[in-house]
């Protein structure tokens, strides 16, 4: 750490312990940890226009994680007495890794809550995948959740971020989730300036049309991202900023979250600070739970406009 005096950076974001004012930088304990999120993979079926993580079907940056791998965390879990509630799997697409069931399977056997991010199009529809689903659904019930992927309620602006045609593609999947009695929300995303009221009116709209069982209002169950843009400029938050603001750092997603990532290449899993940096060395804090319980330097522009400002969260 660097002594009161705190010499001035060139750039922001370029040191962790002082903002480019040369104020002390403000950081986040792991205070209370809920979700513990593993990134199956990178590969996506589809290539969407404004992705924070560049999935796609060609970028393996990040392989496909194992049930093995999954389940050696969840022994930690235990051993580090983290008392997690919740397990989210994203991607990349992760219905197109080919453990994905069993992986599922694995954290709802421990008993927590699952929760899986899915564009619910081809990978999650085929029949292997459906069987699956079913099963889980009929055993373990409201303890599995799909958050499917619906940057807009209408079809045009989603498409235009997804590709022509996706929109209709994920409705099918939803449409079977609804019949199958699978429980869903919703991600969505602000990049169009949609005020929050009129965007909540348009999928709460969507969702009576297509009677899916999914609360417009409730910001759990129809989640609207900010966008991430690191060409934006915004404010670094300093450790004064929780008074201003009048936040508290326990209420920053890395004071209750961790994400496990296999790099290509590696020989092992890592974990991250963030769900949302899966390739900045910077917040890599170690090959295991031990390893992440430090605090975390805000020191990138998502973390000052995603989730200090923009005040979101990707756990349920």
């Amino acid at each position: 750490m660097k002594d009161i005096g705190y010499s001035k950076s060139t750039e922001k974001f370029s040191d962790p312990d002082v903002t480019a004012k040369g104020e002390a930088r403000a950081k986040v304990a792991l205070t209370n940890p809920e979700t513990l999120w593993f990134n199956t993979g990178t590969l996506c079926n589809i290539e969407c226009l404004n992705c924070y993580i560049a999935s796609s079907p060609s970028n393996d940056r990040l392989v496909y994680i194992t049930l093995a791998e999954v389940e050696d965390y969840l022994d930690q879990l235990e051993d580090r007495a983290w008392n997690v509630r919740e397990i989210g799997l994203t991607g990349g697409e992760p219905f197109m890794n080919p453990e994905i069931i069993d992986i599922i399977e694995a954290g709802l056997k421990r008993g927590y809550d699952l929760l899986v991010l899915t564009n619910a199009m081809r990978p999650m529809m085929r029949k292997t995948m459906r069987a699956g689903l079913e099963r889980l659904n009929a055993e373990y019930g409201r303890k599995l959740t799909l958050r499917i992927s619906v940057d807009h309620w209408s079809e045009k602006l989603h498409d235009e971020e997804r590709g022509t045609g996706s929109f209709e593609k994920t409705l099918q999947g939803m449409r079977w989730l609804r019949d199958a009695g699978i429980q869903m929300t919703v991600a969505g995303r602000t990049v169009w300036g949609e005020s929050d009221a009129a965007s909540r009116k348009g999928y709460a709209d969507l969702y009576a049309k297509e009677t899916f069982d999914i609360d417009a209002t409730h910001p759990g169950q129809t989640v609207l991202f900010p966008e991430m843009d690191e060409t934006v400029d915004v404010p670094e938050i300093t450790t004064a900023c929780w008074g201003i603001l009048n936040k508290s750092p326990d209420e920053v997603m890395c004071s209750s979250s961790r994400m496990v990532v296999k790099r290509k290449g590696a020989e092992k899993p890592a974990v991250l600070a963030c769900t949302l940096l899966p390739y900045s060395p910077e917040f890599e804090m170690g090959s295991s739970l031990e390893d992440a319980e430090g605090e975390v330097a805000l020191n990138h522009p998502h973390c000052a406009k995603f989730c200090v400002l923009g005040g979101a969260s990707c756990s349920a």
